[in-house]
């Protein structure tokens, strides 16, 4: 078995696996990356990414051999023929589900950051306080003033457009220039100010695209084909940033087909020694070694991957002397939403393909605000005119459809809310013993589902998206109640989360697991709560943070 020494280990190479590669390699560390699927090279790779619907064979759509071959992905959006090699084979990477969990997964080089939606928020002290206030599983052993200066850091390097709004719930951040609103959003936006007197607000959304020169990137070319990767670097990924930013330090080897089934632990130095590696293409399995381990595979693999560690002397794993390990999974619930027309705006039609949209920040449980449920929603939508897909319904065929069809039709306006989920010990995942994947491994057993204070929420998310659109000027409004199974969000997170006593939490305050001061972990699972904005932009502040203490660390002679 060959064995191979490094001064710290990425496992993972998504977003936050990315950024530990980034701070480690620059801080002068020899630093080995870890991905379990295949390489994606940035430009190169981007095989659809230049391609329009009449390109594809089925214009983009699924077909029913996918449909078969799919039996997760086919649940919801990411099951299309434009980028369906981004997303792991299901057959492949089975697991078991005592309660439906729609887990889209992504392996290969970049992980989901070439598919996220690319939103970025702070959280606010509201959040990290959160849990303390309410009662609500453990205190976060951090606060917003000490990750805030990390925000700043990631900020500045990954490229966020956005506007400094001056909103309490939702701290302004190191903004590159904001997109704009459309003319039908900007107006929606005074209504909404006004009826409710400054207490709620509609921005135009914070997001990773890049609307000037940012970091060698030339910026977003507003063409919304964000999914299929960018030749431009319009949008932070690993790929466009941090992976270039550790391989020009020449301090980082990038392994693909690189499946890490376990971390090494020395129990009586208390540490871990390195990780067990199957090579996904060979079968081969290889050890490497070394000082500092960064767990980035993702929360639920990051997760099954320590509760497959240290089994000789924890059963449940590495971390799990607390009990927390596998416990309290969250996501954000989303699917209810609301939508009408806007009148008036016909000789108005939109600039470009925004690759974004407008957000309303939580106004429930805010100030003197108080519902019969803990927590709250923001909301995320879009005022656009329709293109050539509208409907015309004078004519339906011929000369005068094919006419009709080059005229825009009307505007429309829609939002669907995104709500926080409660960390709940019963939301959970276990080793399937019974059930193995390709390569003979033991699959995950999830257990996870809404509980009374979602459902609460989710009725309130349509009550109030109602009432907000009407008022505020839009027509014939409808409401629908979409699918909210967990896992839809694609915001897993929560299942090794840290906390200011080893009793009851996986992590401490700085992302180290208290059983192996030299492993961290800061992929989601480290999450004590999940608010309710989009969570990868703390992933990327937590996770520079972890680094600058683990190599403090590592000088000072203390892992």
């Amino acid at each position: 078995m060959a064995q191979q020494q490094y001064d710290a280990i990425v496992v993972g190479s998504g977003i936050s696996g990315g950024w530990a590669a980034k701070e480690l390699t620059e801080k002068g560390l020899k630093v080995l990356m870890l991905e379990r699927g295949r390489n994606i090279e940035h430009i190169k790779d981007y095989v659809n990414a230049n391609k329009e619907a009449w390109d594809f064979p089925h214009r983009g759509g699924r077909t029913q051999q996918m449909i078969n071959d799919y039996p997760v992905l086919k649940r919801d959006y990411p099951l299309n023929e434009t980028n369906l090699d981004y997303w792991c084979v299901d057959k492949d990477h089975p697991y078991t589900e005592t309660k439906r969990f729609d887990w889209f997964r992504g392996y290969h080089v970049g992980g989901r950051s070439l598919m996220w939606g690319r939103q970025s928020y702070r959280w606010s002290d509201l959040d990290f306080t959160a849990n303390a206030k309410d009662g609500v599983g453990i205190d976060w052993p951090v606060r917003y003033n000490e990750i805030a200066p990390w925000y700043d850091y990631v900020e500045k390097f990954a490229g966020i457009s956005g506007n400094r709004d001056g909103i309490d719930v939702l701290p302004d951040g190191q903004f590159l220039p904001p997109m704009d609103l459309t003319c039908v959003e900007k107006d929606v936006a005074a209504r909404i100010k006004a009826i409710y007197k400054g207490s709620r607000h509609l921005i135009i959304g914070r997001t990773a695209n890049i609307t000037v020169p940012h970091e060698g990137r030339p910026g977003c070319q507003y063409r919304n084909k964000c999914w299929l990767g960018c030749p431009f670097g319009g949008y932070f990924s690993t790929q466009s940033s941090t992976l270039p930013a550790a391989m020009a330090t020449g301090n980082l080897t990038l392994r693909p087909w690189s499946i890490v089934t376990e971390i090494k632990y020395d129990k009586d130095k208390k540490r871990a020694t390195g990780v067990t590696v199957l090579d996904a293409e060979t079968n081969l399995t290889i050890e490497y070694t070394a000082k500092i381990i960064f767990v980035n595979a993702s929360t639920l693999n990051s997760t099954w991957l320590l509760m497959n560690s240290a089994t000789d002397v924890w059963e449940g794993g590495l971390g799990s002397s607390s009990d927390a390990l596998g416990k309290n999974l969250m996501d954000h619930h989303l699917g209810n939403s609301a939508g009408g027309t806007i009148e008036g705006y016909e000789d108005k039609y939109p600039f470009g393909r925004r690759a974004n949209g407008f957000y309303i920040p939580r106004f429930q449980n805010v100030g003197e605000d108080k519902r019969d449920y803990l927590r709250g929603f923001g909301y995320q939508g879009g005022g656009n005119r329709q293109g050539w897909g509208h409907d015309v319904a004078e004519v339906s065929i011929g000369a005068a459809f094919k006419e009709a069809l080059s005229e825009p039709g009307g505007w429309s306006f829609g939002m669907m809310g995104f709500g926080e989920m409660l960390p709940d010990p019963t939301n959970k995942v276990t080793l399937d013993k019974t059930k193995k994947d390709k390569w003979g491994l033991n699959v995950l057993n999830i257990d996870c589902e809404l509980k009374e204070n979602e459902i609460k929420m989710r009725k309130d998310i349509l009550i109030e998206a109602q009432a907000m659109l009407e008022q505020a000027g839009v027509k014939n409004v409808k409401t629908h109640e979409g699918d909210g199974t967990p896992g839809r969000g694609i915001h897993e997170m929560g299942t090794a989360r840290m906390g200011r006593d080893p009793k009851t939490s996986v992590l401490n305050g700085h992302n180290q697991v208290w059983d192996a001061p030299n492993v961290f972990v800061t992929d989601g699972s480290f999450m004590t709560s999940a608010a309710c904005v989009n969570p990868s932009l703390t992933y990327m502040a937590f996770t520079a943070r972890a680094v600058d203490f683990a190599v403090s660390e590592l000088k000072k002679g203390n892992l």
